[in-house]
């Protein structure tokens, strides 16, 4: 259950924070300033759904950089998949899956490594 609440907050908190990183970067009026908004502000809610994360006792404290940096890329890679196919709703909204998946890769990569099941 833990992990489904990683998925869902991990998802929606990220996509949040681009759209709101978004809407501050169109004050400078620039098609950049969108987009290194949503950028920034997709990458601050990595930090930030993850610390939620670590608060709500879904991932240990240890695992916090690890899902942190699976978040990160997860929505990194949603936005490369929502700027190629912004033609039709269907992938922007699948892509932003992307975001929850990375933040559960990061965090089961942090955990196996803890427990030291990763060779290294």
């Amino acid at each position: 259950m833990k992990s489904a609440f990683l998925f869902l907050v991990s998802t929606i908190v990220t996509g949040a924070f681009a759209a709101i990183g978004s809407m501050i970067g169109h004050f400078f009026g620039s098609h950049l300033g969108v987009m290194l908004g949503g950028v920034f502000g997709g990458l601050f809610g990595a930090i930030f759904s993850a610390r939620i994360a670590v608060r709500r006792q879904w991932i240990g404290h240890e695992d916090f950089y690890p899902t942190t940096f699976g978040a990160a890329i997860g929505f990194l890679a949603a936005a490369v998949v929502a700027m190629k196919t912004l033609s039709t709703p269907i992938g922007p909204v699948l892509s932003s899956l992307l975001i929850g998946f990375g933040a559960l890769v990061g965090s089961w990569i942090g955990a196996r490594k803890r427990s030291g099941s990763l060779q290294g």
